[in-house]
C-alpha cells in the first residue's frame, strides 16, 4: 500500500481543496494517524499564513506546526531553480516529508496553487516532487470556463506528463463540472484512460464557489464597522454598485449580493437594511462603503440598533476599483468557515465512491526506491549511527574535500592518514573551511598504535614467513596501517581505492581482516542511482572470470545488500540469451549458478539466463518470460564476468548521467571499500556513507 499521495493540479481555482478536505476525513477513517504536507506554499505578505495548511491542521487538529508542513515559498523555489539549485530543493522536501512519516502511518501531499508568475517551471517542479518522493498522484481539475473537449483533453494531458515522468496516476477527478455535464465527462475519461485510473467527476457547487465576507474584507484590506462571528461567513454570490435612486436600486437586489457604495449615501444603505429586513426582498450579504467615508453618527446609531445585522465594511479606494477588485476574489474554504468544510466533505464522499479510491491506494506498488530517496535514507541512517570511517589516502585533495563535507555535515568521525602538518595545509591551500578539532589526522609512524599493530601483523602472517621487521615495514603502508584500524576496532571500517590500485586496498583485508564464515568469495556491488530507479549491479570490480558456484554465492550476496540496504531484491542472473533459448558453455554457467541459487536460497527471486534488456523492460520481460517474477522488473544484475560488468556499469553511468555508488565490497568479516582512482568527490562521500552502513552489521 501506497503511505503518501499526491494532489496535484494543472492551474489554479481546480477546486483542490474539496478533495483534500474528502480524502483526509476518508483516510482518517482507515487509517490510524494521517498526516498533511504542502512542499511549496505561495508568496504571502508577512503576517499571513497559507490558508490549506491552516485549514488542514486546525479542522483535523493535526499535531504538525505550520512550520512543519512546508518546506519553501514559490518566489524560494524559482530563485534555486535559475540559481541551477533546484537539488537543493528536493533534498530539503524529502527531509520535511521524512520527518512528519516518522510519526503518521500516511501523509497527504498537496501540490502548489499555480498562482502568479512561473507556471510551467512550477508544473515541472510539481512532477518532480511527486516523482523524488516516490508517490502516486490524484491529478484534479477545474472544468470552469472550458468546453468539455477542452477540459478532457487537458486531464489526459496532465496523466500523459506525470506518466511519461515515471510518475503513477491513481485517480483523475474533474472537478466544478456543470451537472449536467457530469455523465458526458466522467464516460469520456472512464474511456480514454486505463482501466486501473480511477475516474471522478464533482459538480460545480455554487455555495462552494462563492467568496465570503471575511475573503471580502481580507481582499480590500476593510475596516469592520458591523458585524462579526457567523456573520463574517456571509457567502457573496453577487455583487451591484449603489449609485441610483434607492427606487431604482432596490428592485436590481439579488439573494446574497454585496452592495458597494459611496459611504455618505444614507439613503442606500438604510435602503439596504429595511430591505433585508424584509420579506419582500432577498437577503443581502453585506455593504462595502466606499471612499474613506462613514456614516454619520445618528446613522451608525440607527445601524446599531436594528435587531438583524448585516456585515458593513469601510475601505479607502473608490467605487470603481473597489468593485473591480470584489469581482476578481476567488473563494476559497478557510478554517473558520464550517458549513464550505462540512459541504465540500459530504460533496466528495457523494461523487468520490470511498471503494474505487481506497482501492487504489491500498493496491499501489510502488516499483521501487526513488535514487533521491535512497540517498536521503543512506544519510539519515548513517547519521543515526555515527561510525568512524578510516581515509588512508590522506595526500588525495578529493579525499579530503570529502572527509570535511562528511565531517561538517556530522555523518561519521574521520581518521585521516597523513603528515598532520601537510594534511592541514592542504586542506587550507584547498580554501575548506574545517574544524581541525573534528578531524583526526594520524601519520603510521608517528602513532601510539604502530608498535602494537606491527606485532599483530606480525603473529596474524608469521605462517606466510613474515618476520617483525617486515611487519614494521608494511605498517607504515597506509592501506595496512587503516587495515590494521579496522581489523582491531579503532576504526570501523576503511574507504581507499583513489590513489591505489583495487589489489594495493583490498590486498591487506584479504590477509587478517578475511572473508565472513560460509563466504568464499570477496565480490563487489554498485548501487546504480538511474533516474527513476535504483538498480544494483554486480560483480563490476573484482572477479574476472567466476566459477557458477561463485557466480551463485555472488548472487547471494549481492541480493542480501540489496535487502538490508532497503530494496527488494529480484536478481537477473544476465546472460546473451534469455530462459531455455541459448545454448553455450556461457550460458550454461550462468543457468547453473541460477539453479544453485535456487537450491540454496529458494527465498530469492531470481531469474536466469536473462538478457539485460528483458531483465528490466516489463514489455520484453513479459514477451520472453511472460511467467517470471523477475522478468522486468529486476533490481539486482549479475553479470557474468568482469569485462562485462565493468564496461556496462561505466557505459551506464556516463551515457545516462547515473549515479554509481560504489563499489561496495561483499563478504569481508569488516567493511573495507576500493574507490576508482577516476572518482570524485561525490563518489567518495557517497562511498564513506555506504562504509559506515556496513559497518552497522549487515
Amino acid at each position: 500500500m501506497s503511505k503518501a499521495v499526491y494532489i496535484a493540479t494543472m492551474e489554479n481555482g481546480s477546486g483542490k481543496s474539496i478533495v483534500t478536505l474528502g480524502l483526509m476525513r476518508m483516510l482518517l477513517g482507515k487509517v490510524a494517524k494521517v498526516g498533511y504536507f504542502k512542499p511549496i506554499i505561495s508568496d504571502f505578505e508577512e503576517g499571513q499564513i497559507d490558508n490549506h495548511i491552516n485549514t488542514a491542521l486546525s479542522h483535523f487538529k493535526l499535531d504538525i506546526s505550520y512550520e512543519q508542513a512546508f518546506a519553501y515559498t514559490k518566489s524560494e523555489v524559482l530563485n534555486l531553480y535559475n540559481e541551477d539549485k533546484i537539488d537543493e530543493v528536493y533534498d530539503t522536501i524529502i527531509d520535511k516529508y521524512k520527518a512528519i512519516e516518522e510519526h503518521y502511518d500516511f501523509i497527504l501531499v498537496e501540490g502548489t496553487d499555480f498562482t502568479g508568475e512561473g507556471t510551467a517551471t512550477e508544473l515541472e517542479i510539481n512532477t518532480d516532487i511527486a516523482k523524488n518522493l516516490g508517490i502516486p498522484v490524484i491529478i484534479v481539475e477545474s472544468g470552469s470556463g472550458k468546453t468539455m473537449k477542452e477540459f478532457v483533453s487537458n486531464l489526459l494531458a496532465a496523466y500523459h506528463l506525470f506518466e511519461e515522468n515515471d510518475v503513477k496516476v491513481l485517480a483523475v477527478i474533474a472537478n466544478k463540472v456543470l451537472p449536467k455535464n457530469l455523465e458526458w465527462v466522467q464516460d469520456e475519461l472512464y474511456h480514454q484512460l486505463p482501466k486501473k485510473v480511477v475516474v471522478n467527476a464533482i459538480p460545480r457547487i455554487d455555495f462552494l464557489a462563492h467568496p465570503t465576507i471575511k475573503e471580502v474584507i481580507t481582499e480590500l484590506d476593510a475596516e469592520v464597522l458591523f458585524g462579526e462571528g457567523d456573520e463574517l461567513n456571509n457567502q457573496v454570490a453577487h455583487y451591484m454598485v449603489g449609485a441610483m435612486q434607492l427606487h431604482h436600486f432596490l428592485p436590481r437586489l439579488k439573494e446574497n449580493t454585496v452592495i458597494v457604495t459611496p459611504g455618505d449615501r444614507s439613503d442606500l444603505i438604510l435602503g439596504a437594511l429595511q430591505a433585508n429586513l424584509s420579506y419582500s426582498y432577498p437577503t443581502i450579504s453585506g455593504i462595502v462603503l466606499t471612499g474613506g467615508i462613514k456614516p454619520e453618527q445618528p446613522i451608525l446609531d440607527l445601524i446599531d440598533g436594528l435587531s438583524r445585522k448585516i456585515p458593513i465594511l469601510s475601505v479607502k479606494k473608490d467605487t470603481y476599483p473597489v468593485t473591480k477588485a470584489v469581482s476578481k476574489i476567488r473563494a476559497e474554504i478557510y478554517a473558520g468557515n464550517k458549513q464550505k468544510i462540512s459541504l465540500s466533505i459530504r460533496t466528495f464522499d457523494k461523487y468520490v465512491p470511498d471503494y474505487e479510491l481506497s482501492n487504489a491506494l491500498i493496491t499501489f506498488e510502488p516499483s521501487g526506491i526513488t535514487p533521491r530517496m535512497f540517498q536521503y535514507n543512506l544519510l539519515k541512517r548513517a547519521q543515526k549511527q555515527k561510525k568512524h570511517i578510516v581515509l588512508p589516502e590522506g595526500n588525495d585533495p578529493r579525499i579530503l574535500k570529502a572527509a570535511v563535507k562528511l565531517v561538517n555535515q556530522n555523518i561519521v568521525d574521520i581518521t585521516i592518514l597523513g603528515e598532520p602538518e601537510k594534511v592541514i595545509k592542504r586542506i587550507e591551500e584547498l580554501g575548506i573551511r574545517f574544524d581541525v578539532e573534528k578531524i583526526n589526522i594520524i601519520n603510521p609512524i608517528d602513532s601510539p598504535h604502530y608498535k602494537k599493530y606491527a606485532e599483530t601483523l606480525f603473529e596474524l602472517r608469521k605462517h606466510k614467513k613474515m618476520n617483525l621487521a617486515m611487519a614494521k615495514d608494511k605498517m607504515l603502508d597506509v592501506s595496512y596501517f587503516g587495515t590494521m584500524m579496522v581489523h582491531l576496532g579503532h576504526a570501523d571500517g576503511m574507504v581507499s581505492g583513489a590513489a591505489h590500485t583495487t589489489q594495493h586496498t583490498i590486498l591487506p583485508a584479504l590477509q587478517f581482516v578475511k572473508t565472513k564464515p560460509g563466504v568464499s568469495v570477496v565480490s563487489s556491488i554498485f548501487f546504480m542511482c538511474l533516474e527513476d530507479r535504483v538498480s544494483v549491479f554486480g560483480d563490476c570490480a573484482i572477479n574476472p572470470n567466476p566459477t557458477a558456484e561463485q557466480l551463485a554465492e555472488i548472487a547471494i550476496s549481492s541480493a542480501d545488500s540489496t535487502a538490508a540496504f532497503g530494496i527488494e531484491p529480484k536478481v537477473a542472473m544476465l546472460s546473451y540469451s534469455s530462459g531455455s533459448s541459448g545454448i553455450g558453455a556461457d550460458v550454461e554457467r550462468v543457468r547453473e549458478a541460477t539453479e544453485i541459487v535456487k537450491k540454496l536460497r529458494p527465498d530469492i527471486k531470481i531469474e536466469g539466463p536473462i538478457q539485460y534488456d528483458a531483465a528490466v523492460d516489463s514489455i520484453i520481460g513479459k514477451s520472453k518470460l511472460p511467467n517470471s517474477e523477475v522478468a522486468g522488473q529486476a533490481s539486482v544484475l549479475i553479470f557474468p564476468d568482469l569485462n562485462t560488468g565493468n564496461n556496462t556499469y561505466k557505459a551506464v553511468q556516463r551515457e545516462t548521467g547515473a549515479l554509481a555508488i560504489g563499489p561496495m565490497l561483499q563478504g569481508l568479516n569488516k567493511p573495507v571499500n576500493d574507490l576508482s582512482r577516476g572518482c570524485t568527490v561525490e563518489d567518495i562521500y557517497n562511498t564513506v556513507i555506504i562504509t559506515a552502513i556496513q559497518a552497522e552489521g549487515l
